[in-house]
């Protein structure tokens, strides 16, 4: 299935990466009178009048450095870092960025030491807790996980809490606590109404508790803002089944068989494993 999302950052993100370096290009031909050398690239953005050139050539960096991360480019995403961590020592960002690529590579010590070395110059940094949360949870470090987590949602300047609260919830239900895990959804939701991964962790938590009336509604709000996916549409389904709407579980049935037709989802329908 084509990730639509994926490709529509591509592309953006590749027209951005093209203006900056033209941006670079042009910069650097005008302070020096002649041709730039690539390693003398000075990239242009709008920054403060504060801002010293070193943190700039470092936040242009892990700027760069974080869209190939996105990407999946890996080994450039890495290349990137380390330009910007070598520019200015003291950007947490850069640090932040390192922890995320070092992770993805199976890196755990430098991941582990990039996050610790971001958060003793931010320690405050709502996106670098997050990230750190995330991952200690993903390697069963939950309770530590959830303390950078909240640690984030103090932050007043925080601009997304509701992601973190998220993050601490599936930290939660992890470890086997769905008590904490539904309060920290709630929580979410309460901030942002219409976050999708609230919405379905508290429609899945009421359907294992066999809250069906409050699964049903949780998951008629789901449907209304994201495109189904095969465990949307899953769950949806045996909500409906289990309520005894016979022609709303035939939609997602339907749905499911259609546009999911190898997921796991798709073959448990196939095989009656509606529990």
């Amino acid at each position: 299935m084509i990730n639509m999302q994926a490709i529509v950052f591509k592309s953006i993100f590749m027209n951005l990466l093209s203006v900056l370096l033209l941006a670079s290009l042009i910069s650097a031909c005008a302070g020096t009178g002649g041709s730039p050398e690539s390693g003398d690239l000075q990239p242009v953005t709008s920054t403060s009048g504060n801002e010293s050139d070193a943190r700039n050539r470092a936040r242009i960096h892990t700027e760069l450095a974080a869209g190939y991360f996105e990407l999946g480019n890996l080994g450039v995403a890495l290349e990137e870092v380390n330009i910007a961590q070598q520019s200015d020592p003291t950007y947490a960002a850069a640090f932040n960025v390192g922890g995320l690529v070092f992770a993805a590579l199976k890196d755990d010590r430098r991941a582990e030491d990039s996050f610790q070395r971001a958060l003793r110059l931010a320690p405050a940094d709502p996106d670098v807790n997050n990230n750190y949360g995330q991952y200690l949870c993903q390697r069963k470090r939950e309770a530590e996980g959830i303390k950078y987590f909240l640690t984030a949602v103090q932050n007043p300047l925080y601009q997304a809490p509701e992601r973190s609260l998220v993050n601490a919830g599936v930290c939660a239900r992890r470890r086997g606590d769905n008590a904490g895990a539904l309060e920290f959804f709630q929580r979410a939701v309460a901030l942002r109404p219409n976050q999708p991964q609230a919405l379905y962790q508290l429609a899945d938590l009421a359907f294992a508790a066999n809250n069906t009336a409050s699964a049903h509604g949780y998951m008629r709000r789901l449907v209304q803002l994201v495109p189904p996916t095969p465990e949307i549409l899953w769950l949806g389904l045996r909500i409906e089944r289990r309520m005894g709407n016979a022609v709303a579980e035939a939609s997602y049935a339907h749905q499911l068989r259609n546009n999911f037709p190898q997921s796991r989802e798709a073959e448990a329908l196939q095989a009656g494993r509606f529990e």
